[in-house]
């Protein structure tokens, strides 16, 4: 609560307060739900985050071990929003597989509890047809539940309302959130995207996976938060002729993350899917902070900015 001092109202030699109770804008975090890459980790989870904004959650990218996570985090953190039938809103960057390994037990996750549909947007042609697929895994499922007395919402509470997203620009926008798509290079992939999510309060981006590109730098410049994805040099440079050239056309370089933050100075700068091999982890966060001075870290999973 804020007082003000209104001289004009004076009465019998007292000043009279003005009490003003003013709205403060809705905090917004970052939680890391998966921080790992294809390489299996026990301590990793695949790739998702989450942007949680006035209460509601909006998660990118379901690898394995990602809806574990956000009940630990509701529950743990007490962020009430991460809990699975909380979530109604999931964006994929792209579809590998450690993107996108727990998608079905998101979807399935206490479906028959749920109050509304989620809402997923994610590349083409594939996001519509890996729902089908869900769909269709579920099925013995979905017979035993219809067959017995058990109390269901919503028959069909188990199916995302789907949107493939064919061009960049905004894909979602609500009272205090914006959230874009922008293409980004990965591999032989024909779509792949970044995310930039403007809220009352912050400014994040989301690289996705992503080869070294100067749209990201543009996309993030003055970010509050940059969730990057990196390579170590010191483990690419060990790894066979073949496996560089596929690093190289399909990640960012700890040299060239460093100058994608030199060039966007974000507030903070997040390392994940942190790939580098025979090298030590720590490596790529000391590459990159040996041509960057900014606030860099590396994620573990669970973390909250």
């Amino acid at each position: 609560m804020k007082t003000f001092r209104v001289p004009a109202l004076r009465r019998a030699g007292f000043v009279v307060l003005l009490c003003l109770s003013l709205p403060v804008a809705a905090q917004t975090q970052v939680v890391m739900l998966g921080t790992g890459t294809p390489v299996p980790d026990g301590d990793r989870a695949g790739q998702s985050f989450a942007v949680v904004h006035d209460g509601e959650a909006y998660v990118f990218d379901l690898g394995g071990g990602a809806v574990q996570n956000a009940i630990r985090a509701s529950e743990e953190k007490d962020i009430k929003a991460l809990y699975p039938t909380n979530i109604d809103h999931v964006f994929f960057t792209h579809l590998h597989s450690d993107h996108m390994l727990d998608y079905p037990e998101m979807l399935g996750t206490y479906w028959w509890r749920r109050d509304a549909h989620i809402n997923v947007y994610g590349p083409p042609p594939g996001t519509q047809q890996m729902s089908d697929g869900v769909y269709e895994m579920m099925a013995p499922d979905l017979k035993a539940r219809f067959a017995g007395n058990q109390p269901i919402k919503d028959k069909e509470g188990y199916k995302a309302n789907v949107t493939e997203i064919t061009k960049d620009g905004t894909v979602f926008e609500d009272d205090g959130i914006r959230i874009d798509a922008f293409s980004v290079p990965h591999g032989s992939l024909a779509h792949a995207f970044g995310y930039k999510i403007v809220t009352d309060d912050r400014t994040i981006v989301i690289s996705g996976d992503t080869a070294y590109s100067p749209v990201v730098a543009e996309q993030a410049k003055g970010a509050d938060i940059l969730i990057h994805e990196a390579i170590s040099q010191e483990g690419l440079s060990a790894l066979p002729e073949f496996w560089q050239n596929y690093h190289h056309d399909a990640h960012t370089v700890s040299t060239e993350l460093a100058k994608i933050a030199n060039q966007a100075k974000p507030g903070k700068l997040v390392i994940v899917h942190n790939l580098f091999y025979g090298a030590d982890e720590d490596s790529t966060l000391e590459e990159v902070r040996a041509a960057y001075d900014g606030d860099v870290v590396l994620a573990d999973d669970l973390d909250v900015y």
